[in-house]
């Protein structure tokens, strides 16, 4: 019964994805993917928490359900190689740089905040 806590996961964390990318991009008039970006950061910050020490079925629901439908790494990866292929390489490298320590801050920050509430 395992998956229908992944399931129960990716139903909220697929629309939420969409809809946050649509609503953050529609706010930003830039070429870089500031909704990508977005759902990834609170991914990894959500994922964070979750592995702090959160009980199995929050992980499997929130970790793997949730944060799996949520962040989007083929995204990311398509939207950096578009801004290189149109030749705003130095963006694409923002993007790189950014969204890596960006969501490495965010599992830190994640994984500290959890262990106070899981610890």
């Amino acid at each position: 019964m395992n998956w229908l806590l992944v399931v129960g996961g990716a139903m909220a964390g697929a629309p939420l994805r969409y809809l946050t990318d649509r609503a953050v991009q529609a706010r930003h008039d830039s070429v870089l993917p500031w909704g990508t970006f977005t759902v990834n950061v609170v991914g990894c910050l959500v994922l964070g928490v979750l592995t702090a020490a959160a009980p199995d079925h929050l992980r499997l629901l929130l970790g793997t359900g949730f944060c799996g439908a949520l962040t989007t790494y083929s995204t990311f990866s398509y939207e950096t190689l578009n801004l290189a292929a149109t030749g705003a390489r130095g963006y694409a490298a923002a993007n790189v740089l950014g969204s890596v320590a960006a969501g490495l801050g965010a599992a830190w920050a994640g994984v500290a905040l959890g262990g106070a509430l899981w610890g």
